[in-house]
């Protein structure tokens, strides 16, 4: 491009954007870890920052299994008046968090949304499971489904046709992030298997998965406008954050888990608050119409966040299909205000503004998996009407509408899934130090617990705010559960200890354990185990101030750990914590539990005693120090413009992992990272076989160009090779293994910014003392390829790959060399 024809590009996105913002941190923060994103009026806008128009929004097609609802679902269409179409696609308040009109002239019922990520949110006698960092922990593809389909049969039980539920946006491009503990890893891959295991849990169970927040929703600061008090209800004094990506980072980064949820069948996406390269995620058509829908062949709607729709016209052009809550203003409180679809839809449509094929699309999308999950069954389960009681966002008194609730009020949705939490949250511990034998216990006789983490919260059981006394379960905002029991570690240690007769006593206090000496607390003599149990709080719409843990934890554990040589610490946090005791010679054990539900001091206990053998991984990286940390969240600007809150994801493909080893950076524990009571090792005897899925095949560079089906090109998910290892349990016990496989590109063969290495398997393996267990992965033509953003296609490059397997990112034990594409002379 000719250098003038640059300028006026750059000018150009100018006037979308505006210039980059400056970013810091006051108060009591990290303060270091928070510098500059970009020096004011240096730069004028690099190659992105602006999204080019696509349009029109493709019509949904049925393909990839849903042809016979998608049939079903224009019938029910072509039946329905221009005034009902524009009900179907408006969020209205009612009993659930979302609510779509019924329509019962046809029979339609009307639809039910309901948050949560890792509860039903609004809802009595339901049970809590772990967060998504916590599942994610697990490193357990069949833990990742169960835990899914338990949590769909609770939502349809309670009659919710749509789940809120899983999350990847975040992914967790910042440690900072207030709902990284919502989503599942700091890593694409393993975030992809997560979420495409969640939705097919989900949906098996007969309710909608909604994968959130598409895309580039990476920090909660500013994730909103900040409206004129002296404008109407749609003026902005600054437009919310935009997050400013590349289209190289865009697909291998934060696209990438998007793919595997569109590729498991998700119903619905769900847009987020921010903008996105300039305008608003919900009405942005490269990301809706042209990754989403086209790209990706997506089949069903799009639903925006809540308050999250900032326009009519060009949010139904761009790809939207539902607006939730419905009404205008921020966040759908002011419900009388009307709303940018509703009748204003209708009018664009009179008015030839809106053809009404389109329209007729966005009912078709919202409707075919309704159909596909036969939810128009007569014994779909009605709504709970206790939920109408306690729904608090849209209570009754805002209702505009009648809504015919009947069936059994507060009903028991719970089944048997309270052991399944205790197991799922010993699964996903991760033991990150053990010194001396201290784990597992040997029946101790004395024990002193410390920190407010351990014992019943006093606040109640709803985890919607922070509170100082009492263990936590779960984070706060939408994501959060409605808890209808918790036991609690000082609960199940009493119960655990009494069998053995032991004293047990209990400081809960932090502020007391920081400012005494700990030796005036204890009798009659030094406990043989001193259990601390320490929390981080994280919520939606704030993002964490600093990455330690909270109520002055650290100074706990020094206290404790000066005078009991045998400490050991629990922490139930959202994500990373920095912990600077970690090296103390007296800290003897440290266990991340995270947020594991309501069964989370057995599950706990469970892994103390060693009834269950802790095998969780960290699906992130633990620096040293909080600087250590790159893309911080932009928090402020020192300019007044209304476009001016900028994040430049300049990092690109370096998040988490990819950015200390790029950078050689050392660490506390790498992504990947966990101990267990056993070892393991893979068998010198059997090296890393990798065999090809088929003799004759020839990979070429670039894929086949296949019609699109849900995922994208078909060619990209076909298998190209199988890479098997022997894993050996040289221990004294059984436990699980995982084992992951990182690849490294061809030096030089991929453009520059490539990470040194990058997960692209994994597997999960129980193997008894002294046994011996092999394990595969298979690897996928995306696996092996990069986004070229010239050809704008997915490409193997030529050369010879790396492929190393180990228990850890920075635990490599075998390696071996593949070639998928020769060079050329």
């Amino acid at each position: 491009m000719a250098s003038s024809n640059k300028m006026l590009l750059a000018l150009a996105t100018l006037m979308v954007t505006g210039v980059h913002g400056q970013a810091y941190f006051g108060g009591d923060r990290d303060e270091d870890a928070f510098s500059w994103v970009q020096p004011l009026n240096t730069t004028i806008l690099g190659p992105y920052g602006h999204s080019p128009a696509v349009l029109p929004s493709p019509n949904a097609t049925g393909v990839g299994g849903w042809e016979e609802a998608i049939k079903k679902a224009k019938d029910f269409v072509a039946k329905l008046t221009l005034e009902e179409k524009s009900e179907m696609i408006t969020g209205v308040p009612g009993p659930c968090v979302g609510n779509i009109l019924a329509i019962p002239r046809l029979g339609f019922g009307g639809l039910c949304l309901h948050d949560g990520p890792l509860s039903i949110r609004v809802a009595d006698y339901a049970s809590v499971f772990m967060a998504g960092v916590s599942a994610a922990a697990s490193w357990d593809r069949e833990l990742l489904y169960d835990r899914g389909y338990a949590m769909g049969r609770e939502f349809k039980a309670k009659g919710a046709h749509v789940a809120l539920s899983p999350v990847s946006g975040p992914l967790g491009r910042s440690a900072y992030s207030g709902r990284n503990w919502e989503g599942f890893a700091a890593d694409p891959y393993l975030t992809g298997v997560a979420m495409a295991e969640t939705i097919k849990g989900h949906q098996d169970a007969g309710v909608q998965a909604t994968p959130k927040h598409f895309i580039g929703n990476e920090q909660e600061t500013m994730r909103n406008p900040v409206f004129d008090p002296n404008g109407t209800v749609t003026d902005k004094k600054f437009e919310a954050i935009s997050s400013n990506i590349d289209d190289r980072t865009m697909h291998e980064i934060y696209l990438w888990p998007f793919a595997d949820a569109v590729k498991a069948g998700a119903s619905s996406i769900m847009c987020s608050y921010q903008r996105l390269n300039g305008s608003y995620a919900c009405e942005n058509t490269k990301a809706q119409n042209g990754l989403l829908k086209g790209e990706l062949g997506f089949q069903g709607y799009v639903m925006s966040d809540w308050g999250s729709t900032h326009s009519g016209v060009a949010s139904i052009e761009g790809g939207l299909d539902m607006t939730m809550p419905g009404g205008l203003g921020l966040y759908g409180v002011n419900w009388k205000a009307g709303s940018f679809f509703g009748a204003n839809a209708t009018a664009a449509v009179n008015n030839g503004t809106v053809p009404m094929s389109r329209i007729d699309d966005m009912v078709i999308r919202i409707m075919t998996p309704y159909y596909w999950l036969g939810q128009d069954a007569e014994d779909f389960p009605t709504i709970d009407p206790s939920t109408a009681d306690l729904n608090t966002f849209s209570p009754r008194k805002s209702w505009l509408h009648d809504f015919n609730l009947t069936g059994e009020v507060s009903r028991d949705v719970r089944e048997n899934h309270g052991g399944l939490i205790r197991r799922h949250g010993a699964e996903a511990t991760v033991l990150l130090k053990n010194t001396a034998g201290a784990l597992p216990l040997k029946a101790p006789k004395s024990i002193a617990i410390f920190g407010n983490d351990a014992g019943d919260p006093t606040n109640g059981l709803l985890n919607q705010k922070n509170y100082e006394y009492g263990t936590l379960v779960a984070g706060g905002g939408s994501g959060t559960g409605r808890a209808t029991y918790l036991v609690t570690p000082l609960d199940a240690i009493r119960t655990r200890a009494h069998k053995d007769g032991a004293l047990v006593q209990q400081w809960l206090n932090n502020t007391l354990i920081a400012t005494s000496n700990v030796t005036d607390l204890w009798i009659p003599k030094q406990p043989e185990v001193c259990l601390v149990f320490l929390k981080t709080w994280a919520e939606e719409a704030a993002d964490r101030p600093h990455l330690h843990v909270d109520y002055n934890g650290d100074k706990v554990v020094e206290n404790v750990a000066k005078v009991c040589n045998n400490t050991v610490v629990v922490t139930h946090s959202s994500g990373i914590n920095i912990l600077p005791w970690a090296e103390h010679p007296n800290v003897t054990a440290i266990l991340a539990a995270h947020y594991p539900g309501q069964e989370s001091g057995n599950s706990i206990v469970d892994i103390l005693y060693g009834d269950v053998n802790p095998s969780g991984h960290l699906p992130y990286t633990i620096a040293k120090n909080g600087t250590d940390y790159n893309a911080p969240p932009t928090t402020a600007i020192n300019t007044t413009g209304k476009y001016d809150w900028q994040s430049w994801f300049d990092e690109k493909l370096e998040i988490d992992y990819r950015y200390f080893d790029a950078h050689n950076i050392s660490v506390r524990y790498e992504f990947g990272f966990g101990l267990s009571y056993t070892t393991f090792e893979l068998s010198s005897e059997s090296p890393l076989a990798v065999e090809p899925t088929t003799e004759s095949a020839t990979v070429t560079s670039a894929p086949e160009q296949l019609p699109i089906q849900p995922g994208g090109n078909p060619a990209l998910w076909e298998t190209l090779y199988n890479v098997t290892a022997t894993v050996e349990n040289t221990g004294p016990v059984a436990g699980a293994a995982v084992a992951q496989l990182y690849i490294t590109f061809p030096e030089g063969a991929t453009p520059s910014g490539t990470p040194p290495r990058q997960l692209r398997g994994f597997a999960k393996k129980t193997i008894d003392k002294g046994a011996s267990a092999q394990v595969s992965f298979e690897l996928m033509r995306r696996d092996l390829s990069y986004w070229d953003i010239i050809s704008q296609q997915w490409l193997i490059p030529e050369g010879e790959f790396t492929l190393s397997v180990g228990f850890s990112s920075r635990d490599i034990r075998q390696t071996a060399k593949l070639t998928a594409v020769e060079k050329k002379e």
